[in-house]
């Protein structure tokens, strides 16, 4: 296993990176002289770790010396993930052909806060689904998960979710949430589970005690991979605690990047598995790196193919949720019933689909693909266009998704397809370049008259971001300051998607220069 990379810059995220896999040791990144228990003596190292006084060295500090180091709390820090589409091949994707999936701007974030030690306890709190619970570390089954045969490491790979553990569980969960719904007590023991197997596998009894509060900007149950994002920001968060992440910072190395993103996503992937069982992994891909993916699953005993599209650019989009009812089974055994009625028909609509999505990505690869040229930009739409209409042949469409087609057409500003199974659920629209203010403004207001909801995004961003310490740059009277600090009553109070993106968000939303997230740069090459 490669170790990790320590950054080779002292303070670098307020942290150092021990380069042994096997330790778990921790040096300071600075050396204050609070740290040693002196205050108010104007006193410095002389390089040797001892102290000596400024001016004529009066005073005996001996006893100062020998107190025990301070171990202050690890600054409030924030990470993201963003939620994902599937661009190209639903459905043929089902019977082992390719399809792509890419990032979108929605986002998750997620406060991290550190408590006092008296506290030991450790909290998620996602006011969204209103979900709020705390466990004393210390009662946690922490003498099964640290057993020889059970231990697990920051780089270890595991690929199944082991039974014991998920049975000395079990008792922490029963009582979290007791007086809501079944479906919605469902909802929080699994968030609750998936968080205490990471938690009790990476950390230990000495972990600190905090709080992690999630606010997300994704709609729930659309197919955007929300549940991803929890588990991609909550992986995150926890690499970082235990300090085996020697990034985000700008001039890392992409293979430095990529090794410490794939560190993330393994432990994102155990907690998608908790939740989903067999889950094929591409979620929370594309949720930690960003960008986009090419999968394809030939043998269900088995993970699917998954081949990174690092270059994959950034395209304006328009994401309208039909607010329709979806299952993704009842979709799916639609079409393998059709299939199994008209198997040569059938089959040569499944090898369509897989040729536009392999189509789509020679195209994007070409090397004068620009998103700023409008002929580069129409051919992936014309490509989308023939995707759709592959998929309305097979059934897979709803009145509700057809609709946003015709106003889309209507006003003459995009290229719209279904995306994901298909039944209701959303819509992507790829917008044309230079599209006119007055005309998205009038498709906007058709969709909230017939009760769409609608996101401006982006295809194809930045994955799982670090915001550290969670202090915001907002060109704002507060920078002054140092920048706007992100507390947990701010975060709590923001209301809904807007106000958690002008408070927080990536993507700003607030006059001014927006520093202060950093993430792992994956590219291939970094002009694009």
């Amino acid at each position: 296993m490669t170790q990790a990379i320590a950054n080779g810059r002292n303070g670098q995220n307020g942290y150092h990176v021990d380069t042994e896999p096997e330790s778990s040791s921790i040096s300071a990144s600075s050396s204050n002289a609070s740290e040693y228990g002196v205050e108010g003596t104007n006193g410095i190292t002389n390089g040797t770790g001892n102290l000596t006084l400024n001016g004529n060295g009066n005073g005996n500090i001996r006893d100062r010396m020998q107190r025990k180091k301070s171990s202050p709390m690890m600054p409030s820090f924030m990470v993201s993930a963003p939620g994902k589409v599937i661009v190209f091949g639903e459905h043929a994707v089902v019977h082992g052909k390719a399809a792509i999936a890419a990032s979108i701007a929605l986002r998750s974030y997620l406060l991290v806060t550190s408590l006092s030690k008296s506290r030991k306890t450790v909290t998620l709190k996602f006011p969204d689904i209103d979900f709020d619970h705390s466990w004393r570390i210390d009662e946690l089954p922490w003498a099964i998960f640290q057993q020889p045969s059970k231990k697990k490491y920051y780089y270890s790979l595991v690929t199944e979710i082991d039974q014991e553990l998920v049975a000395a569980i079990q008792p922490y969960l029963a009582d979290v949430s007791p007086d809501k719904p079944a479906d919605v007590r469902k909802v929080h023991q699994n968030s609750a589970g998936s968080f205490l197997y990471m938690f009790l596998s990476l950390g230990s009894q000495s972990f600190p005690a905090c709080q992690y509060t999630l606010r997300s900007t994704i709609p729930i149950g659309a197919g955007l991979g929300s549940s991803a994002t929890i588990a991609v920001c909550l992986s995150a968060a926890l690499l970082l605690q235990l300090r085996t992440l020697s990034g985000p910072h700008p001039d890392q190395p992409p293979e430095e990047a990529r090794m410490q993103i794939e560190r993330i996503n393994r432990w994102a992937y155990v907690y998608e598995m908790f939740i989903h069982g067999n889950p094929s992994g591409v979620d929370n891909t594309v949720s930690t790196q960003g960008k986009a993916v090419m999968f394809q699953r030939t043998d269900y005993s088995k993970a699917p193919d998954v081949k990174p599209l690092w270059d994959f650019p950034e395209l304006p989009l328009l994401l309208v949720d039909t607010r329709t009812p979806k299952s993704t089974a009842h979709e799916v055994a639609k079409v393998g019933r059709l299939k199994d009625t008209h198997p040569k028909l059938v089959g040569s609509i499944l090898d369509a689909i897989d040729k536009v999505t392999q189509t789509s990505a020679e195209l994007i690869a070409e090397d004068d693909f620009s998103t700023e040229k409008e002929d580069s930009l129409r051919r992936v739409g014309e490509l989308m266009n023939i995707n759709h209409g592959l998929l309305v042949s097979l059934g897979v469409s709803h009145p509700r998704l057809e609709r946003v087609r015709e106003l889309v057409d209507h006003q003459g500003i995009g290229w719209t397809k279904l995306t994901g199974a298909g039944g209701g659920g959303c819509s992507i629209t790829l917008l044309k370049p230079g599209v006119p203010r007055e005309k998205l403004a009038r498709l906007e207001e058709q969709l909230d008259e017939e009760g769409y909801q609608r996101f401006e995004t982006t295809l194809g961003g930045d994955g799982v971001g670090v915001l550290w310490p969670a202090v915001l740059k907002n060109g704002t009277v507060e920078d002054e300051e140092g920048g706007m600090e992100i507390d947990q009553e701010k975060f709590l109070n923001a209301q809904g998607n807007d106000g958690v993106e002008r408070l927080v968000g990536v993507h700003g939303g607030m006059p001014g220069e927006r520093e202060g997230w950093k993430f792992w740069r994956v590219e291939s090459n970094p002009d694009i």
